[in-house]
């Protein structure tokens, strides 16, 4: 048994409602044996060998940042590619300036192509939204170039952009590609489940174990940066079980790595449609009593209703689009209730997919029809991203028990552009209606869907507080929660959400010592200003780890 160490600081925000703050806290063995004061410690203090740490007097402490949808292998994916989005993205590595025009774009793709050769058989960049950067189609990008293989990865991850050369390089028959139902091959367009046939292809570049290892050493830089010692991996395996599984664990599972990660598979590969309910039951249970210390799997699955926000594949209900285009599903209806059954029925927890009110709509009804069929207290049924949804439907979610995990930050990003250019100003301003699940009492987290927002759980309660947009507009204020519920929503109930609250989330005795160490106190700072608060670094597990910027 290890002596104790005691961490003093000028506050610590437990997040225990029965003890809300604390001065001092003793850990030993990684975990928390008591917060309080120097003086209501002192029994543990006079029994045992004990020092006391004071370098983070002047701090703040709060439990470990969570955020429970943060993808590690997509960031691994994307980090080494060139980013050229509407948004300014600082990177472990360099800062991505804002590209906001087609004309603009398309210099910027073609001055990267022409000065930076790193080597690799295709060129791959990530950001790209057709809102700012207009249309970019195969010939488009036959007009960059029609001998290097280009990918043009759209904002969301859901859909790919090729030009010829790289259609070509891919090796699929034209005459497969033109049968498949979410491939435009004349627009060079691969979404949804077409995006897994150029993701086939493009995995003998992008899972080289030397260029995701690179990749993955970033997302460690980018997950510490943000203040988090626990995470979610919201769609286990991303690309490919063999490969992803391996370099996670070489690069995310050693001693220097300052967070732990909660794996959730897929119900589906990706890819696929709907495939055999009781078959893909048995893939998720492989996955069960798996894993490490640090990389664990537990109880619970991961479906998909319709297709990415920021690709504007969402499924609407009426009026739809302004455009008149329609969304997509992921998974086909009648499929993803068989899947949803099948799971329910083991006794799972299922996280759902939805970012449109129409896939929100299927997701809620499938609760209530297996609630009817058999009924479960404390299912932690959990609708994930939660971009457009209606006030009706955040009553029948908690009447159901549904919980909610919510990426707020599309109200920053794409709040008034979806005002203006794709669902109008009445739903685009009440995205991810997040004050109205806080007076329903839904319980609900944020995440990133790291690289859909930005990893900080600072700046993701920042835009729930404030709802700024991107013009500094504040969308909805109504909508706005309090920041004792946005700071909830990034510790405690974030655990809630991944089913590990009586491990982390809060700082109380018997629970992992894990501290996000703030320059400042969240509820002494302007809202305003709540994304800025430096972090110094955290504590895992009793273990300081200050950022190496």
């Amino acid at each position: 048994m290890s002596d104790i160490t005691v961490f003093t600081a000028r506050v610590i925000r437990t997040m225990c409602d029965a003890q809300p703050t604390a001065t001092a806290v003793a850990v030993r063995d990684g975990h928390i044996l008591e917060a309080g004061t120097l003086e209501t410690l002192r029994p543990w203090l006079d029994a045992y060998p004990h020092q006391i740490d004071r370098r983070f007097e002047n701090h703040v402490l709060m439990p470990g940042f969570i955020d429970p949808h943060l993808h590690p292998t997509l960031g691994a994916l994307l980090l080494p590619c060139h980013f050229i989005t509407a948004m300014e993205w600082v990177l472990p590595d360099r800062t991505c300036p804002p590209v906001t025009s087609h004309a603009d774009y398309i210099e910027t793709l073609t001055r990267i192509l022409a000065e930076e050769d790193d080597g690799e058989e295709i060129f791959v960049t990530w950001g790209f939204h057709r809102i700012w950067h207009g249309d970019v189609t195969r010939e488009v990008l036959n007009g960059v170039s029609e001998t290097r293989p280009i990918f043009v990865w759209q904002r969301s991850f859901h859909e790919i952009i090729a030009n010829d050369a790289a259609i070509e390089w891919m090796g699929t028959s034209r005459e497969d590609l033109e049968r498949h139902p979410q491939i435009d091959l004349a627009m060079g367009r691969f979404f949804e489940t077409g995006l897994a046939v150029a993701a086939q292809a493009m995995n003998r570049v992008l899972l080289a174990p030397e260029r995701f290892g690179r990749g993955l050493e970033m997302v460690k830089r980018v997950v510490h940066l943000g203040g988090h010692t626990t995470i979610g991996e919201l769609a286990f395996p991303l690309m490919s079980n063999d490969a992803e599984w391996g370099l996670l664990k070489t690069h995310l599972d050693g001693d220097d790595v300052p967070f732990r990660m909660k794996l959730i598979p897929r119900a589906l590969q990706r890819g696929t449609f709907q495939g055999d309910p009781a078959e893909n039951l048995k893939m998720v249970q492989g996955y069960d009593g798996t894993g490490t210390e640090k990389l664990f799997f537990d109880n619970a699955v991961k479906l998909f209703t319709d297709g990415g926000f920021f690709a504007e594949l969402m499924q609407m209900q009426p009026p739809g689009f302004i455009d008149g285009h329609h969304g997509e599903w992921m998974m086909a209806p009648e499929s993803f209730y068989d899947h949803a059954r099948a799971f329910w029925l083991e006794g799972r927890q299922i996280h759902v997919h939805c970012t449109g009110d129409m896939g929100l709509e299927l997701a809620i009804d499938t609760l209530r029809r297996l609630q009817d069929e058999r009924p479960r207290f404390d299912h932690r049924f959990t609708i994930e991203h939660f971009g457009v949804s209606t006030p009706e439907q955040v009553r029948r979610l908690k009447a159901l028990g549904g919980l909610v995990s919510a990426n707020v930050y599309y109200v920053h990003e794409l709040g008034e552009a979806y005002w203006k250019k794709s669902i109008g100003h009445e739903r685009a301003t009440q995205m991810a209606r997040m004050g109205a699940l806080e007076r329903a009492g839904v319980p609900f987290a944020l995440h990133s869907d790291f690289t859909m927002a930005p990893a900080l759980p600072l700046n993701s309660a920042w835009v729930a507080v404030n709802r700024i947009g991107e013009s500094g507009a504040v969308l909805c204020p109504e909508e706005r929660v309090s920041l004792d519920a946005a700071m909830r929503a990034i510790t405690i109930d974030a655990a809630y959400v991944l089913g590990l609250e009586d491990r982390v989330g809060s700082i109380r005795a018997g629970k992992k010592a894990d501290f996000t160490v703030l320059e400042q106190d969240p509820w002494e700072v302007a809202t305003e200003a709540l994304r800025d608060i430096a972090i110094w670094g955290t504590v895992f597990e009793g273990r300081p780890h200050p950022l190496n910027r």
